[in-house]
């Protein structure tokens, strides 16, 4: 069980809930009060009541109206600044934890090493990292095939995009995806595969799995030291034919987990925007 202090605070001697941040935060990020309040679970007539009575108590706006639809007010964005500063002091030595598939938890390593980001972070299969997700153990969940979140409805962030790539046996060279009628392949469970897969199938080609593993590193060994077998891996990460790179390509995701953390956030921010120059670094496309 997760136990995270959700603080608030004074400012001009007027006490302020968390929830007041987060509304400050998430109009902040959304450009729009609806989507702040859907994403809240309450009313829009709601979250305007809380910002006009903040502002009657403060004597100042905080939210105002544009053609995009609504921003922070400077005297806004500094109460949100400090309030995130506040929350990083009370949590130092509190390390973030990061969970996802292979391919998608390389990708973050480098990203919060760039980024300065002390966190604990492991790589698994998608399915493996999801149940930890929902024992409320992780503040981001990493995703190497969308097909969870879409599955379950989560609120994801695409970071990259990537494409699966053919891998063969050496001296087995494959240049047309014909030539893979009746080939054995080796699977990776719970990952990104599944696109070759369908695509094989959509063409008539029949094929066989002999083998699966969770683990990419480990279908790669088999093949590398077997005869007339193949796998499909991640462009990012291994060497191979592009044959099905259009039908195979994918989005790299993250859900946010827990309640608001302004350290998980500014760590988003980065990857979506300096950090874009490292996801392509890193052999991926940028979104």
């Amino acid at each position: 069980m997760k136990f995270s202090p959700l603080l608030g605070m004074e400012i001009n001697d007027h006490a302020f809930s968390y929830k007041f941040f987060q509304t400050l935060h998430l109009i902040s990020k959304t450009w729009s009060q609806r989507k702040a309040a859907r994403k809240m679970r309450i009313s829009a007539p709601v979250l305007n009541r809380r910002i006009l009575e903040a502002e009657a108590k403060l004597g100042f706006k905080l939210v105002i109206s544009t053609g995009a639809g609504s921003e922070l007010t400077p005297e806004g964005l500094e109460i949100l600044e400090r309030h995130r500063r506040f929350l990083t002091k009370m949590e130092t030595g509190k390390k973030p934890v990061i969970c996802g598939g292979h391919i998608s938890s390389g990708l973050l390593s480098t990203l919060a090493h760039e980024y300065g980001l002390d966190a604990v972070i492991y790589g698994s299969d998608d399915e493996s990292s999801f149940y930890l997700a929902q024992k409320e153990l992780l503040n981001i969940l990493a995703l190497d095939d969308p097909l969870i979140a879409f599955q379950r409805d989560l609120d994801f962030t695409p970071i990259a995009f990537d494409h699966l790539v053919l891998i063969s046996s050496p001296g087995s060279e494959i240049t047309q995806v014909e030539e893979l009628i009746n080939s054995q392949f080796i699977g990776v469970s719970s990952s990104s595969q599944r696109l070759a897969w369908k695509t094989l199938q959509d063409r008539e080609i029949p094929f066989e799995i002999v083998k699966e593993f969770k683990s990419p590193y480990d279908a790669y060994k088999l093949v590398e030291n077997g005869e007339n077998i193949h796998t499909f891996l991640n462009a990012s990460f291994f060497s191979g034919s592009d044959i099905l790179k259009e039908e195979t390509t994918h989005i790299i995701s993250l859900v946010r987990y827990g309640d608001f953390d302004p350290e998980i956030e500014a760590f988003i921010d980065f990857i979506l925007g300096p950090g874009q120059r490292i996801v392509e670094k890193q052999g991926f496309k940028s979104i």
